[in-house]
């Protein structure tokens, strides 16, 4: 089944690369004209070039409020809608022990994963969507779901933007569809210090025997906010590769 998107404009957060670069070369493929973000005007040029078809970039911080309302302007004025948001930028400054973060440090990973995705997806709303209807893609994290040390407060961040998402769904319907994806371990520079130094016992311990892909994504992402997709809302997709499924003793 070939999923369209014609006609539709798309504004993909944090899309210079990994995940957030394969949504936005899926949506392009399926015909929708995509406005890519990041801090980086170098890494967006190249971006766009890969993205290819109807696309183009703003510099724009997603954490920075006022960066991202411009974005969302310019979004408008270069294809004429936003149809669809796709929240991906996240950071995370600390890899540690939670109670041991900083102030500063905690403070960032809040202001991006979730403050910034709180209000940008407030300007699509107030300057698009409310009155033409629309669709939000949060990309959360399966760490939302669980526990782990090293990386428990950027967790803490995914699990509140995973209930931010049904907040948004309750209070954007019925013209603006609103659900998440929790992906697991994908091979992303985000993710590199992980999937470099245990890709390969983890790929071992999942159902599926691989970690994921960029693109892994990008497909149920596309399907997501596509018409296919019209009376969810709410939900929270994990793609994981079978990790959250896996038995205590590991599977057999």
């Amino acid at each position: 089944m070939e999923i369209r998107l014609d006609g539709k404009t798309a504004l993909v957060t944090g899309s210079s690369r990994g995940i957030g670069l394969a949504i936005a070369k899926a949506f392009a493929e399926a015909g929708a004209k995509v406005m890519l973000t990041s801090r980086k005007e170098e890494a967006l040029i190249e971006a766009v070039k890969q993205v290819g078809g109807e696309s183009d970039y703003v510099v724009a911080h997603s954490g920075n409020a006022e960066q991202m309302s411009l974005a969302v302007d310019k979004t408008i004025e270069r294809f004429g809608s936003v149809d669809i948001l796709v929240n991906n930028a996240a950071t995370n400054p600390y890899f540690g022990a939670m109670i041991d973060i900083s102030l500063s440090q905690a403070r960032k990973t809040t202001e991006v994963n979730l403050e910034g995705i709180l209000f940008t997806t407030s300007f699509c709303w107030n300057k698009w969507m409310k009155q033409h209807g629309g669709c939000v893609l949060n990309i959360a994290s399966v760490g939302g779901l669980s526990v782990e040390w090293g990386i428990g407060y950027y967790n803490v961040t995914k699990a509140a933007l995973i209930h931010m998402t049904r907040q948004m769904a309750g209070e954007m319907g019925p013209r603006v569809r609103v659900n998440a994806i929790a992906p697991g371990l994908v091979k992303t520079y985000f993710a590199k210090v992980l999937w470099e130094n245990a890709g390969e016992q983890i790929a071992k311990r999942l159902p599926l025997k691989r970690i994921g892909e960029p693109e892994d994504i990008a497909k149920p992402a596309l399907f997501l906010v596509s018409d296919l997709a019209e009376w969810i809302t709410g939900a929270i997709l994990v793609v994981d590769g079978g990790a959250m499924v896996i038995p205590s003793g590991g599977v057999v």
